[in-house]
């Protein structure tokens, strides 16, 4: 079993059932899926950046990414409706489990003069936003193959009803969030 979810199941559900008082299991709040998303500015010049991004998000999560289009035409942006903008990977059940327990175990702490991650960045029904500068943290992507630094956005949906109960189901995970 993945380590990340049998540390759930043995100690993370039943803290969290004592700390909240939850009358029945179904009631504990659970990771339902996290999304991982890849803006891309410079695709309008150069389409193989487009490529480049997908194989290195399939790199980091094991799942081939979705290209993500413009809904709309912006002028100020030079963005025509259709066009791609970027891309995007949803995952659930295992692989979700294993790319947590990645990313909070091994990339984060890869991360330069690492502080913590922002504990303000819940969206007030119980998902968690967090953005990274550089794909670089992660083990798999090359240093040398690589052709430019990008960021991602990484979003954690939960079955939390509160902020509260959402940091604290990530800080028993592991997430290291920073001290005020």
């Amino acid at each position: 079993m993945i380590r990340l979810k049998e540390k759930y199941i043995n100690e993370i559900a039943p803290a969290m059932m004592e700390q909240f008082k939850y009358k029945s299991k179904m009631e504990i709040p659970k990771l339902v899926k996290i999304v991982i998303n890849m803006g891309l500015g410079e695709a309008r010049e150069n389409p193989k950046a487009v490529e480049s991004a997908c194989g290195d998000l399939m790199k980091i999560t094991g799942q081939k990414p979705v290209v993500t289009k413009a809904k709309k035409s912006i002028a100020n942006f030079k963005v025509r409706a259709g066009m791609n903008v970027g891309c995007k990977v949803t995952l659930r059940d295992l692989r979700m489990y294993v790319f947590a327990d990645k990313l909070i175990n091994i990339a984060l702490p890869r991360i330069r003069d690492f502080h913590g991650v922002p504990a303000n960045a819940f969206d007030g029904r119980g998902n968690y936003a967090l953005g990274l500068k550089e794909q670089i943290i992660f083990p798999e992507i090359e240093y040398d193959k690589i052709d430019k630094v990008r960021g991602m956005d990484i979003i954690f949906v939960t079955t939390a009803k509160t902020d509260e109960e959402a940091r604290c189901l990530l800080k028993l995970m592991g997430m290291p969030f920073e001290k005020n």
